[in-house]
């Protein structure tokens, strides 16, 4: 299958062959909810944490004798019953949220949507996107001839480029990822994907299923 090769301008210059097990792999909806899902899941950080009565300082002695006072028998003024007592069933730091999902599940989601993203026309190939300086300036200039109005890109550049990945911190709705560390939430995070023509192999090499 063919796409159209452009320069930084925009300007088609020529085509490029693209795999078609990488670019013309069946829509897989489930399958990219699936991948989405662990993705966002091993990201989660747990920060909520209560202490249950055996951390909660103090409560060592009973507050009153079992019987004879006329009121509730109680052991302890950490008790979950009392006001600044333990937490039951609370949260604790040391739940893990992590699921799973096996390489060749993972790979086979980022293909379906690079492939539903070049059928709905949403990616662009550039002969070159490296940049010879890290200049937000000149960055921007590049970004608006692909991008227009309120769009989100994300550039993949055929190698991890210093200067591409500086040059972007400072443009909204504009992402960068390495051709070999492409991950699912950030291909559909951004609606267009602008890709360099030499990440196309790497891309091959480390995802073909």
């Amino acid at each position: 299958m063919k796409a159209d090769l452009l320069n930084k301008k925009n300007e088609k210059i020529g085509t490029v062959e693209l795999p078609e097990d990488i670019f013309g792999v069946e829509w897989k909806p489930d399958l990219v909810h699936q991948a989405v899902t662990v993705q966002v899941a091993n990201r989660r950080r747990n920060l909520a944490d209560t202490k249950d009565r055996s951390e909660v300082r103090g409560g060592g002695k009973k507050p009153w004798r079992q019987k004879g006072t006329g009121r509730a028998r109680h052991g302890s003024i950490r008790s979950p019953l009392w006001k600044g007592g333990g937490v039951t069933f609370g949260p604790i730091s040391e739940t893990n949220y992590s699921r799973k999902i096996n390489k060749k599940m993972k790979n086979l989601a980022v293909l379906s949507v690079f492939s539903k993203k070049l059928k709905d026309q949403e990616i662009k190939i550039v002969d070159d996107l490296n940049l010879e300086d890290h200049k937000t300036k000149n960055f921007a200039s590049l970004v608006k001839n692909f991008v227009s109005g309120k769009e989100s890109a994300l550039f993949i550049p055929a190698k991890d480029n210093k200067h591409i990945n500086m040059a972007a911190r400072n443009i909204k709705k504009v992402g960068v990822l390495s051709s070999d560390s492409i991950n699912i939430y950030d291909l559909l995070k951004y609606q267009k994907i602008i890709l360099d023509q030499n990440a196309i192999e790497i891309i091959t090499k480390h995802y073909r299923v």
